[in-house]
């Protein structure tokens, strides 16, 4: 049985250190800093209140300046799901809202269906986590260990759910394989629940905190959408999203 989905708490963590592209969150693109480019599409998305869970002042003075709400969080977090919990308990603490989506700071270039496609498997009361993944159409990225793939089945109700992810080439065998997109939609008490666990043995091997969740038990399903926004993670990264943002 499916259920109706109303609105979400969507969060966007952003933290200032980064190695390839120093300041990451505020790199301008075309007038506007990366971070409230990425606010805008989560606003775009229109499925519920959107705010910054942020570790520097500089980050929260740019989104306030653009209109946009920010919180300040605790620097020595060790990732991004145990950012957006504090942010969460801080944005909402009388537990209005029962869903909880985590939209990377990275992705200025994300499509607001792509937002709302992760938020979908949801309506499934049985679903955890909701995440959305891409076919791989370039034969050189099949084999690319930067490229997650996510193996799942379909669920019958027009997304797929996830029976594992790696940085392997897998599914073996004649099909489609899908890239996996990290922007997860969490049911609130799932993301409590997976902040408390310890990093998970296949989560360690193959360094991807989705499988902690998988390891522990918990439903994560799977939209498809049409192509995989870009991450900016170095220079030659932003320089292609301020030609995106020209262009349009």
């Amino acid at each position: 049985m499916e259920t109706v989905l109303s609105a979400a708490l969507v969060i966007i963590p952003a933290r200032l250190a980064a190695t390839r592209l120093p300041r990451k969150p505020l790199a301008d693109i075309c007038g506007k800093p990366m971070i409230v480019r990425v606010l805008e599409q989560a606003q775009n998305a229109d499925i519920g209140p959107v705010a910054v869970a942020c570790d520097d002042k500089d980050i929260a003075e740019a989104v306030h300046d653009h209109g946009g709400k920010a919180i300040m969080t605790r620097a020595d977090h060790p990732s991004g799901s145990d950012r957006i919990q504090e942010a969460v308990n801080l944005v909402d603490p009388d537990g209005r809202h029962d869903v909880i989506l985590n939209v990377q700071g990275d992705v200025p270039l994300i499509a607001p269906e792509a937002i709302r496609a992760a938020f979908a498997p949801l309506s499934i009361p049985d679903v955890a986590i909701g995440t959305i993944m891409t076919e791989i159409t370039e034969p050189r990225f099949r084999d690319d260990p930067s490229f997650v793939k996510a193996v799942t089945t379909p669920n019958g109700h027009g997304h797929h759910r996830a029976l594992y992810f790696t940085r392997a080439t897998a599914p073996s065998g004649d099909g489609p394989l899908y890239q996996h997109v990290g922007i997860y939609a969490y049911r609130r008490a799932a993301l409590a629940d997976f902040v408390k666990l310890p990093p998970s043995p296949l989560e360690k091997r193959e360094k991807l905190e989705q499988l902690r969740a998988l390891e522990a038990g918990m439903r994560i399903d799977v939209s498809i959408i049409d192509s995989a926004p870009m991450d900016v993670n170095t220079p030659e990264d932003l320089e292609r999203a301020r030609e995106v943002y020209q262009a349009s």
